[in-house]
């Protein structure tokens, strides 16, 4: 199992998730919104991402992956606690 991360620069809420998920024993990437490889790479994903009521992309994308397949998606430091407290 390992994660995709996609955040923005200067994004408060992409900050306070990553400072949660340092504490965590996962594996995985973070990826840079800013640039164009990182907005290819989130396109992988569009089905699994969730969009708020304009239709922009909820920040910060947090992918769980396994076996290449996404088995979650958060987007709050509360949604990565439940899930990894779930994974008991």
């Amino acid at each position: 199992m390992e994660y995709l991360l996609f955040t923005y620069p200067n994004c408060d809420k992409c900050a306070a998730f990553k400072a949660r998920l340092k504490d965590m024993p996962l594996k995985g990437t973070e990826i840079d919104l800013a640039g164009k490889e990182g907005k290819a790479r989130l396109r992988e994903f569009l089905g699994h991402i969730r969009r708020d009521e304009k239709g922009a992309i909820i920040l910060p994308v947090f992918l769980v992956l396994n076996e290449n397949k996404v088995e979650a998606s958060l987007t709050t430091p509360e949604e990565l606690e439940t899930w990894w407290r779930s994974r008991g």
